[in-house]
């Protein structure tokens, strides 16, 4: 039997401290394994560890406690080059210093796949196959007339489709996403659903999300996690974890939850102003 995509102990983070004094606990005491292929959403209020919670598992960040496992072994123990070749990740927000263009930026995923000599990166040419990977990420993203352009000249939907696109030509074995569907108008918040959901299904990607859109993580995920001050409220399917009375207690608002009409899965809605 084949070791989870991630394996995760006991893990606890807490940014430095406030001036207070007081820790800045973002993460307290998680235990949870995600399956090879799965695709699990991170949902919860704001503040509730959720972005912490994808930067530790991309080894950005460093636990305070705990210990995270990726395909069996231990990430402490993995180079962030190592990391590179296998995991993908989407921040919420990403600095651009340089106005690359589009084609430059989604070229850039190519990097930990090229050859390397000791501890450097061999700083070499795109190859054809590097050409090949970038253009069928582009085109998934639909974003391939806009190679050209500046990313600084895009707008910000179109700037989070070339990042989503970039992270597509790493390849990776694993997708870590933080609001991939965030500035983007419905159309392309389906289309970038159902091309994760393909990736997911033809490639058997593992993809971990961060949302706030519980209808969309309840429509296109296998699991959510829910998290509310740093610790784990649930984890399960849509079904189990977006009932009302927990999704009100975490949220602190009242909510209907019924089942949509053509998928069957869990629907939530706020009460009308009369309500």
């Amino acid at each position: 039997m084949s070791a989870p995509a991630y394996r995760v102990e006991r893990l606890a983070f807490a940014y430095p401290r406030a001036a207070d004094g007081e820790n800045g606990w973002a993460l307290r005491d998680l235990t949870f394994e995600i399956a090879r292929g799965e695709i699990v959403g991170l949902i919860g209020p704001n503040g509730s560890g959720k972005s912490s919670l994808l930067k530790l598992l991309a080894k950005l960040l460093t636990p305070r406690g705990g210990a995270v496992h990726m395909g069996g072994r231990s990430l402490a123990e993995l180079s962030h080059m190592e990391i590179a070749r296998t995991v993908a990740l989407v921040p919420q927000h990403q600095p651009q210093l340089f106005p690359f263009t589009v084609a430059e930026m989604v070229l850039m995923g190519r990097f930990p796949h090229h050859r390397t000599r000791g501890d450097l990166v061999g700083f070499a040419w795109e190859t054809s196959e590097d050409l090949r990977v970038a253009e069928e990420a582009m085109a998934v993203m639909d974003v391939t007339r806009l190679a050209g352009r500046s990313i600084d000249d895009v707008s910000g939907g179109e700037r989070q489709r070339a990042l989503i696109a970039r992270a597509l030509a790493q390849t990776p074995d694993i997708l870590l996403l933080d609001e991939p569907t965030a500035h983007l108008d419905l159309h392309h918040q389906r289309d970038i659903c159902e091309a994760l959901r393909r990736l997911n299904a033809e490639r058997g990607v593992t993809v971990v999300l961060v949302s706030h859109d519980l209808n969309l993580a309840s429509q296109y995920c296998d699991r959510l996690m829910l998290l509310h001050e740093g610790a784990l409220v649930r984890l399960g399917p849509p079904a189990q974890v977006l009932e009302a009375g927990l999704i009100e207690s975490v949220y602190n608002c009242r909510v209907l939850v019924d089942r949509h009409p053509l998928s069957g899965v869990p629907r939530v809605t706020l009460p009308g102003r009369d309500a």
